[in-house]
């Protein structure tokens, strides 16, 4: 009886493709993404990186740098028109942010509904985002002058005094505050409704068979299933409303010697970003405006936080 002898088979081991190697061989697809990372390079992440490392200095901007340390966030800590800022700044957040929500909230809820030419209305609704912010703020500038506005004169026929909106510090801030309200509505109900076309039409019947009513029903229904959504628009309303600065700068520019940058009569209208440009390019202390930004950048997180951390404890 013959004996067939086998052999193993050889196993052979694929040789590891070191990083040379995966870079030669997909050199042409990381080539076709490098722009955005350049990009984001020379324009983001070195800016930032240089804004906090001008913070310890002194500069305006054309003489050689001096070392400061931690001097100019200890002045920036004891600066009381940065807390002014600060403090104009949340008041018109806090004026426009929660009346906007609201209305955006409505406005989504009845686009939400069986209505005709739904689509022109979410059109319209959603101009004013994509106006140029200038051409509203001249608008806006017009419609609470003093004088001649028409707030004023609705006001004058019903028989109350004139407000001089744009000259007072509470009138400032209300004007700013309904300009960010008028251009920021239709955008979060955009927002908003693709959050309630997420609902299932199963809740609301079941509800409906209950007897829930349309109030009950939005509380118990919609509102919680409409919470990261809302955790959404609140976050992002934050950072920008925080940020604001074309709003106030085109509304209270000043033909005077005074800074465009300086908010209106006694500061009332300077943001803390107006006030970052008014110490960064009115008085050419560069590092002092570093020092500055990132004060801005801590406020923005830390109110966003603080929003979130509502939102997700209310959710629980």
């Amino acid at each position: 009886m013959a004996v067939i002898e086998r052999t193993p088979p050889v196993v052979t081991k694929p040789s590891p493709a070191g990083p040379k190697k995966g870079l030669r061989k997909y050199w042409h697809l990381y080539a076709a993404i490098s722009p955005f990372y350049l990009i984001f390079l020379g324009f983001g992440l070195f800016p930032v990186g240089f804004s906090l490392y001008l913070s310890f200095h002194r500069w305006d901007g054309l003489g050689s740098m001096e070392w400061a340390g931690l001097s100019q966030y200890q002045y920036l800590l004891s600066d009381s028109d940065f807390w002014n800022s600060i403090g104009n700044t949340i008041i018109i957040w806090a004026l426009a942010t929660f009346p906007m929500i609201f209305l955006a909230m409505v406005t989504a809820v009845m686009l939400n509904s069986a209505v005709r030419f739904k689509n022109i209305y979410r059109f319209a609704y959603f101009l004013p985002n994509v106006t140029s912010v200038v051409a509203i703020a001249i608008v806006f500038g017009s419609i609470f002058s003093t004088n001649f506005g028409m707030v004023n004169a609705v006001l004058e026929a019903v028989g109350i005094d004139q407000v001089a909106w744009l000259n007072t510090p509470w009138g400032i801030k209300v004007t700013i505050a309904a300009l960010m309200t008028w251009q920021w509505t239709g955008y979060n109900a955009i927002i908003f409704l693709a959050g309630l076309q997420t609902v299932p039409s199963e809740l609301y019947e079941a509800a409906r068979m209950d007897g829930a009513g349309p109030v009950q029903t939005f509380f118990r229904v919609t509102l919680p299933l409409l919470r990261p959504t809302l955790l959404f628009v609140l976050v992002v309303s934050t950072v920008t409303g925080l940020q604001s600065f074309s709003e106030p700068q085109v509304l209270l520019q000043t033909s005077s010697n005074d800074s465009t940058f300086a908010g209106g009569p006694g500061h009332s209208g300077q943001t803390m970003v107006l006030y970052f440009f008014q110490q960064t390019f009115d008085n050419n202390d560069f590092g002092y405006g570093a020092a500055v930004a990132w004060g801005i950048f801590l406020v923005v997180v830390i109110f966003s936080i603080i929003n979130w951390r509502l939102v997700q404890r209310r959710g629980d």
